[in-house]
């Protein structure tokens, strides 16, 4: 009996060593585990920053877009009705805010303009451009600036007392204070192109209202 006790403590022995070393491997496993968590921290580390930087290129974008549109970002306020010839039909000048503009529309609603085109095929840049003189009575504020670039429909204020529509994108270096702009169409350049001349007169007429 003895004998066979003494025989299995060999095996006993065996047995205390594997268990110990299965717990060993639990350990290693957890430590695997700790190894594993910060590749997951860093993955997540690396979506944060994939958002900051989409958050970033879309200020960016933001930042582009306001870029781009605060060249003609100029605030509004009040219209005038524009008839190109006594029997056209009325066209909407939209006003900025700014004295000469606020200047305009104050005259013009103590009186309708009915203003001459004296010069509108004899001049340089007539293809794309009319000024309409006003009576030196009104007293007109400026504040020009060089402007060598304008788009078809815009509308400024050169000294003294002058009109100055373009009606096609043009190239004209000038001295002009910005009044408003008409909602370009075919429509618009047709009526300002064909504006018939006055019988009688030898020139055209331009009629300016206040707006509804």
């Amino acid at each position: 009996m003895k004998n066979n006790f003494f025989k299995m403590i060999p095996v006993m022995l065996a047995f205390v060593l594997a268990a110990t070393g299965c717990n060993k491997a639990d350990d290693d496993g957890g430590s695997s585990t700790n190894v594993y968590t910060p590749a997951v921290n860093n993955s997540t580390d690396e979506s944060k920053g994939s958002d900051s930087s989409t958050e970033t290129a879309s200020d960016n974008r933001s930042e582009s877009t306001n870029t781009e549109s605060s060249d003609n970002d100029q605030a509004e306020t009040g219209t005038l009705r524009v008839s190109f010839g006594d029997s056209g039909s009325p066209f909407t000048l939209h006003l900025y805010d700014n004295d000469t503009a606020a200047a305009i529309a104050r005259h013009v609603g103590t009186a309708e303009w009915r203003l001459p085109i004296y010069h509108y095929d004899d001049y340089e840049n007539w293809e794309v451009m009319q000024y309409y003189d006003i009576p030196s009575r009104y007293e007109i504020p400026s504040a020009a600036e060089s402007i060598s670039s304008e788009k078809a429909g815009e509308v400024y204020y050169s000294e003294p007392n002058r009109i100055v529509l373009f009606f096609g994108d043009a190239q004209v270096s000038g001295k002009y204070t910005k009044v408003g702009y008409f909602d370009y169409s075919e429509e618009f350049r047709t009526a300002v192109e064909n504006n018939p001349v006055l019988e009688g007169w030898g020139n055209k007429i331009v009629i300016i209202q206040p707006g509804d």
